[in-house]
């Protein structure tokens, strides 16, 4: 079934197109310019630790918000809409860990969400009904998740009093603080087992698994040093790189923390940011990083910079090339390889996901997607730029929305997506032809709110074994189905397990 490109579609029948007039409603009342502004000298992407409370827009941005609603332009609050071709099986809403949901990993029959309060773990046997496993409490934003076999690697990126599952809020400046990573023994899923922890400088952001028959290594993203901090002093020019023996990781430890941004001065070789390049985060690490194991190679999401790196040497990767986009990028966020490894697609959070950056004035190019096509050979290789990719619905002054995580659906010969925008919903799209990408899919609800910017929607989004499978920050845990002529082969690709950060080789 084939989709037009921009209406909004019901169940069972077609929307209407936005008018541009839509793009308005976000830019009123200064408060988009000061949130975009704020982003790059806080250096914060991504929710922070506190509740999402409501932030307040303009009368008139509200007034807007509501006809644009009275005239079906945008969804009602909380109603859903989606594309002919799109499903909504299930929502399994949040239960006793009521923080916000972040990113998903895969094994088997089992999915596991992280939360900023730990984790959930549902069996999805039934895709049209999940069930809860487990669900562990153990604080310490942003519990980015991933898994290999028996163990279960949790991230810490907030200053906490001790690595324990009981520990509490306490100062960065403090020396006793703690943050890093957790690895838990899940042999048993209905009974995790936390059974170590790594302390990493300026913690653990996001992680990274290179996973080896006898150790898993864990590339550890991090960012934000300060001269206050013990723990997290600058230059913080590169990634913790932590060796877990799968027999005894009792003793994971750090073993090498390589410079990916070498150079002279406190702040190392990365983007300056501003004031040289406005609106630019300055590098003072990476936020995140994707790994191709097959193919030794990893791409790397690193604030100001999108970097190519080989991991031959898992323990010392090496920086191939490295590009900037100092006119669109603000925050260099994620990083997706297509299956031939010959295209990269980089996200830029704009706003830190807390901002509502889908509307006209914003426009096409900036809180999007950068594909990126890698030319060359071996140490040659180049990340050419091709093109943006952005959703092209509109969203009202209320809804946070910017490109953030997403994953190939494997097809043979195409190039093909499924992404999260936060209240932007979930888009599906084409990058074969890397200049000219296209959406064919879409899934998203209204507004959380109508009078206020409520921070909420889809974190990650991501395609395992026939199913998409989205974590909402504040909706829960939603399973979708695809039927597209142009998705519809990627239903015979089982995998056994999956963490989007390290793709797998689909078709070996």
């Amino acid at each position: 079934m084939t989709l037009l490109n921009h209406p909004r579609t019901r169940p069972g029948r077609l929307g209407r197109t936005r008018p541009g007039r839509l793009g308005v409603v976000a830019a009123c009342a200064g408060l988009l310019a000061a949130l975009l502004t704020a982003v790059p000298a806080a250096a914060t992407p991504d929710p922070g630790d506190g509740p999402a409370a409501e932030r307040q827009v303009s009368q008139e941005a509200r007034a807007r918000a509501a006809e644009a609603i009275a005239d079906g332009e945008l969804p009602g609050q909380d109603e859903i809409v989606h594309s002919d071709n799109i499903e909504h099986l299930a929502n399994i809403p949040k239960d006793v860990l009521p923080g916000i949901n972040s990113d998903l990993a895969f094994q088997g029959r089992y999915a596991f969400a992280g939360n900023y309060d730990g984790f959930r773990i549902f069996d999805i046997s039934d895709p049209r009904a999940p069930k809860t496993v487990a669900q562990v409490l153990c604080p310490g934003s942003q519990n980015d998740i991933s898994v290999s076999g028996d163990l279960l690697f949790l991230s810490t990126d907030s200053s906490r009093s001790d690595s324990s599952c009981n520990s509490t809020t306490q100062p960065a400046t403090e020396k006793s603080s703690w943050e890093g990573m957790k690895i838990f023994d899940i042999s048993d899923k209905r009974n995790p087992k936390y059974v170590a922890a790594v302390e990493t400088a300026c913690g653990s952001h996001t992680h990274t698994l290179v996973p080896e028959r006898r150790n898993v290594y864990v590339y550890v993203s991090s960012y934000s040093p300060n001269a206050t901090y013990p723990d997290c002093q600058p230059p913080h020019d590169g990634i913790s790189v932590i060796k877990v023996p799968r027999k005894a990781p009792e003793r994971a430890a750090v073993v090498n923390f390589p410079v990916l941004f070498p150079g002279e001065g406190p702040d190392g070789g990365g983007n300056p940011g501003s004031p040289t390049n406005p609106g630019v985060s300055k590098t003072t690490g990476c936020h995140d990083i994707t790994v191709l194991p097959e193919k030794d190679l990893a791409a790397g999401a690193c604030m100001g910079d999108g970097i190519l790196f080989s991991i031959e040497d898992p323990e010392n990767p090496r920086v191939i090339d490295r590009v900037q986009d100092n006119v669109n990028f603000a925050f260099w966020h994620s990083a997706t390889f297509n299956q031939k490894a010959n295209k990269v697609v980089f996200t830029d959070e704009l706003g830190g996901g807390g901002a509502a950056t889908c509307n006209a004035e914003i426009g096409p190019n900036r809180g999007a997607d950068g594909i990126y096509d890698i030319v060359g050979k071996g140490d040659k290789r180049k990340l050419v730029f091709r093109s943006y990719y952005k959703i092209p619905r509109y969203q009202a002054a209320t809804e946070n929305c910017v490109a953030h995580n997403g994953s190939l659906i494997p097809v043979k010969g195409k190039d093909l997506m499924v992404q999260a925008w936060y209240q932007g919903g979930v888009s599906v799209w084409d990058f074969t032809d890397s200049s000219h990408p296209k959406e064919i899919a879409y899934f998203e609800r209204g507004p959380l709110s109508t009078t206020g910017l409520v921070t909420g929607g889809a974190w990650s989004a991501y395609y395992y074994n026939g199913h998409i499978y989205s974590n909402d920050i504040a909706k829960g845990f939603d399973v979708l189905k695809i039927d597209d002529r142009r998705t519809d082969p990627a239903k015979r690709v089982r995998l056994g397990e999956l963490n989007v950060q390290t793709q797998p080789d689909y078709f070996d």
